[in-house]
């Protein structure tokens, strides 16, 4: 089981911010960021709260359990936003999410994230899924 400094530095590293960007998540300065890192100062509750404000799993922090739902509030909104479409608007996002990633390459080719969507059935009933398979939940 690692200690709370330990979590703090691997959650900074997680979400991919240096020491000076995740102290000001947390309305600190670097090198109060730097003591709680290295464990030789401890975070009061508001630097805390203003972490998870922000999408830091602060559970994991205190806990060393991942929190699954943690979500920043532009995460909620689009999963909201999401849940609400039907089946091809939903087929329509996935689509677009696919086209926007990073190109794969697969057994010496390119894959470039085709618009990989398709809808069978009617509407009412339709099944949409990508193309490695995996049913789009209504």
């Amino acid at each position: 089981m690692s200690n709370f400094n330990e979590r703090l530095r691997a959650e900074r590293k997680r979400l991919g911010l240096n020491q000076e960007k995740f102290a000001s998540l947390g309305g600190v300065t670097k090198d109060t960021q730097l003591n709680y890192e290295n464990g030789s100062r401890k975070p009061d509750s508001e630097y805390l709260e203003l972490l998870a404000r922000a999408g830091v799993d602060v559970t994991y922090l205190l806990t060393d359990v991942r929190t699954e739902s943690n979500l920043t509030e532009d995460e909620s909104e689009l999963i909201a936003g999401y849940r609400n479409l039907d089946i091809r608007g939903k087929a329509g996002v996935l689509g677009m999410i696919s086209g926007m990633a990073t190109p794969q390459t697969i057994g010496g080719t390119t894959n470039q994230g085709k618009v990989g969507q398709q809808i069978t059935g009617d509407i009412t009933g339709a099944k949409a899924v990508n193309l490695i398979g995996k049913k789009i939940k209504k």
